[in-house]
């Protein structure tokens, strides 16, 4: 099973990272939307991270599963389901892992906060999708959520903006970049943080590979998906390769 040192060192600060509460508000709707309309009741959360969209369907009566590479990350994500009184479940499992360790098959998978691109070469990127295919009932829906790398790779946007958290006495500042190489990317991020008057740092990295809509096109048909419709953020606003944010991939398995 692959290891992730960012996520594995970041993961009890993630949760300060992300504005979960707006990030939920929204998305979940969005979500709930395909899900319903799907006819959807058990779904898997791939590469759940913390697991707030786990819990989020969870209390809205899906029958969900969150999965993660990362064992710092499903840490966190299970003390957040006990915090919140819910009986979710999560287990470790990476891309290409989940039909050795999941047991049931599932109305929906979800792969969000630009994880596939964390696979590394196209032959694995096309057996993490059969993957997720193999744990899938017919006609099961798939749903991806990647930043939009026909507009960042061309326009090698570096930076990200830097996000803040307080609490207390303490404060945390995030800050991340990115190195574009030949056909990979370093994402780097830099966490620093005080209690008081002292700034202590940590800095991490990992490797992504980016993912193009007509190469994840491709590869989704070939691994059983041959319905795939894009979408250019969560307000469902058409995909455009050179403005916008995201993409948004809902696929159905034949």
């Amino acid at each position: 099973m692959s290891e992730v040192p960012l996520w594995d060192t970041f993961s009890a600060d993630y949760d300060r990272f992300v504005d979960w509460e707006g990030r939920l508000a929204r998305e979940m709707p969005v979500l709930e939307g395909f899900l319903a309309g799907h006819g959807a009741q058990r779904v898997l959360d791939v590469a759940c991270g913390t697991g707030h969209h786990t819990i989020a369907l969870a209390e809205r009566g899906f029958e969900v599963l969150g999965s993660d590479v990362s064992e710092g990350m499903v840490t966190e994500a299970r003390h957040n389901a006990e915090t919140a009184g819910l009986a979710a479940t999560f287990l470790r499992a990476g891309f290409g892992e989940l039909r050795g360790t999941v047991e049931k098959r599932y109305d929906a998978a979800l792969c969000l906060g630009n994880s596939l691109p964390s696979v590394l070469s196209e032959d694995a990127l096309r057996g993490a999708l059969a993957d997720m295919a193999g744990v899938l009932v017919p006609e099961g829906l798939l749903i991806i959520q990647n930043l939009n790398y026909d507009r960042v790779w061309p326009r090698r946007e570096r930076f990200m903006p830097l996000q803040t958290h307080r609490q207390g006495q303490e404060e945390w500042l995030f800050f991340r970049f990115v190195e574009f190489h030949q056909e990979t990317l370093t994402f780097n991020m830099v966490v620093l943080h005080r209690n008081g008057e002292m700034w202590n740092y940590a800095a991490e990295a990992t490797e992504l590979r980016p993912i193009f809509s007509e190469d994840l096109k491709r590869l989704l048909e070939q691994s059983g998906f041959p319905n795939v419709d894009f979408y250019g953020d969560y307000d469902q606003n058409p995909y455009q390769q050179d403005t916008s944010g995201d993409l948004i991939v809902v696929a159905r398995k034949v």
